[in-house]
């Protein structure tokens, strides 16, 4: 099977290991995996701020980078999501719609691909710790993703799962309603950093990274230990990189 990575410019630009972590779980899961260099900026952040018209230029930009791909796995439900919106973005451009519905049909997140598409639950990982999971809101709400990252975590062995406390609450991130509303937000993360703590768990997972390194941010900024990790990081775990 042929996958193209879509890396998000969030883990292009702050964390490619995230991106290395999801080739190398793709293509243990037999998939043969590519990486189309025309791919930018998915368009999310203008169009949640309401500039249609610009987002659109990226949009088109997905689309033809995508066009020949198969299937097209990203590691953020976040930029999923928004590709799944460019259906309704360009519903009435008669040019871009049809190929619009294409990428968002064949686009996944990856443990929604691993778990939906491949029917892969065990992926094989040696992690060892007490984790706790951040449904990030754009994965459960908007891409629908809850189960998949749950599954998968639940079949590691050395996994030992604690549920958060108000876990579907967002941690304030928003994109620009950190930035609009700062005052709103730090309280939203405070009361996320709370509920971390709460659980005494070594590790937050995620599957969005702009969510984990908002929250790393407040729960450094408090001086708390916890590891923050995307869950790719977890799924790619072998013996060698073992965490206790």
């Amino acid at each position: 099977m042929k996958v193209s990575l879509f890396i998000t410019c969030l883990c292009d630009i702050f964390t490619p290991e995230v991106g290395k972590h999801t080739v190398e779980i793709l293509e243990k899961s037999g998939c043969e995996v590519d990486f189309p260099e025309g791919q930018t900026c998915c368009g999310q952040p203008a169009f949640n701020s309401g500039y249609l018209k610009d987002s659109k230029q990226a949009m088109i930009q997905m689309i033809q980078a995508f066009q020949y791909s198969d299937y097209v796995v990203g590691p953020s439900g976040s930029c999923v999501g928004m590709i799944k919106e460019y259906p309704k973005a360009l519903a009435n451009d008669s040019q871009w719609k049809e190929p619009a519905k294409k990428l968002a049909s064949k686009t996944f997140e990856l443990t929604q691909f691993l778990v939906d598409v491949l029917h892969i639950t065990d992926v094989g990982s040696q992690f060892r710790g007490k984790v706790t999971y951040h449904p990030s809101c754009h994965m459960t709400r908007i891409l629908g993703v809850k189960d998949a990252p749950v599954t998968l975590l639940k079949k590691i062995p050395g996994v030992d799962l604690e549920e958060l406390q108000n876990k579907e609450d967002c941690c304030g991130f928003g994109g620009t309603f950190a930035i609009k509303n700062a005052a709103i937000s730090t309280e939203m993360v405070k009361e996320k950093s709370r509920h971390i703590s709460n659980t005494e768990a070594a590790y937050l997972v995620g599957g969005d990274m702009a969510c984990l390194m908002n929250i790393q941010g407040r729960m450094q900024r408090e001086g708390k230990e916890i590891k923050v990790v995307h869950i790719a990081e977890i799924l790619n775990c072998n013996e060698s990189q073992v965490k206790s």
